[in-house]
C-alpha cells in the first residue's frame, strides 16, 4: 500500500458572504433553466465540447477515489439506430404491462410513450456505465466502493456541465438496459447506469407543464 502523501489544497478560491450569496443565486437561476426535452435537433455538436464535459464528470468524488465509471459517447448514426431499436423494444414491453398502473398514470402526465425518435435525432448519446470492479496500477483486480453513489454524483456533474455548455439533455433509463452492454461491447465488470441524450433542442421542442413544477424548499429540506 502506498503511504498517505497529503498535498496542500489546490485551486481553492475564497469569497465573501455577499459574493457567495450572489454566486449561489446566479447558479440557482441558471440551473432552473435546465429542462429535460424529448425533441432534439440534428444540429452537430463538436466532439471537443463533449470531451470537456466528460472531463468535468470525471472530476467527481468517488469511493476511495476509484472513479468507478465509464462514459461511452456515441455519435455514429448506425450505433444510435441500434440503440433506438433495442430501447424501443424494451419500452414496448414496459408500456404494455411491465410497469404498474400507477407508474403509467404518472408517466402519462409527462406525455411519454414507447417511441424514442430522439435516440437517433440527437447528435450524441452518452451511455454511462458503473464499474463493479477495476484494475489497479499493477494490473490487479480492484474492488470498487459506493459505486451507485459515485456514478450518480458524476452523472450530476455531467448534466450540469452539458447545461452550462448550452446543450439540452434527457436522462433515459429503459429497463432493462443490458442491450447497451451488448451493442457497445462493454465488459461483464460493468453494468449500464443511464443513457443521456445530448444535443440542441428542436425549434418546436416543448416540455410538459407538470415537469416545471418543483417542490418548495420547505418540502425538500429541513434545517436543524
Amino acid at each position: 500500500m502506498p503511504d498517505y502523501q497529503p498535498v496542500p489544497l489546490p485551486d481553492w478560491q475564497s469569497y465573501s458572504d455577499d459574493e457567495m450569496r450572489r454566486r449561489a443565486k446566479d447558479y440557482l437561476e441558471d440551473i432552473q433553466r435546465r429542462h429535460s426535452v424529448r425533441a432534439f435537433s440534428d444540429k452537430p455538436v463538436p466532439r471537443d465540447i463533449i470531451e470537456a464535459c466528460i472531463r468535468a464528470a470525471g472530476s467527481a468524488p468517488s469511493g476511495a477515489n476509484h472513479q468507478p465509471w465509464h462514459f461511452v459517447c456515441v455519435s455514429d448514426a448506425e450505433t444510435r439506430r441500434k440503440i433506438r431499436i433495442a430501447a424501443e423494444h424494451e419500452e414496448a414491453e414496459f408500456y404494455s404491462g411491465r410497469a404498474g398502473e400507477d407508474w403509467l398514470e404518472d408517466l402519462d402526465k409527462l406525455g411519454t410513450d414507447q417511441h424514442k425518435p430522439f435516440l437517433e435525432t440527437a447528435p450524441w448519446l452518452i451511455a454511462i456505465f458503473l464499474q463493479r470492479s477495476g484494475v489497479d496500477a499493477d494490473g490487479n483486480k480492484q474492488k470498487n466502493y459506493y459505486m451507485s453513489e459515485s456514478v450518480g454524483i458524476a452523472t450530476g456533474f455531467l448534466l450540469n456541465a452539458l447545461h452550462r455548455a448550452g446543450l439540452a439533455t434527457l436522462t433515459h433509463t429503459p429497463n432493462p438496459m443490458k442491450f447497451l452492454s451488448e451493442i457497445l461491447q462493454r465488459p461483464a465488470t460493468e453494468r449500464p447506469y443511464m443513457l443521456l441524450v445530448v444535443g440542441h433542442p428542436a425549434d418546436d421542442a416543448t416540455v410538459p407543464g407538470a415537469a416545471l413544477q418543483k417542490k418548495s424548499l420547505d418540502e425538500i429540506a429541513s434545517f436543524v
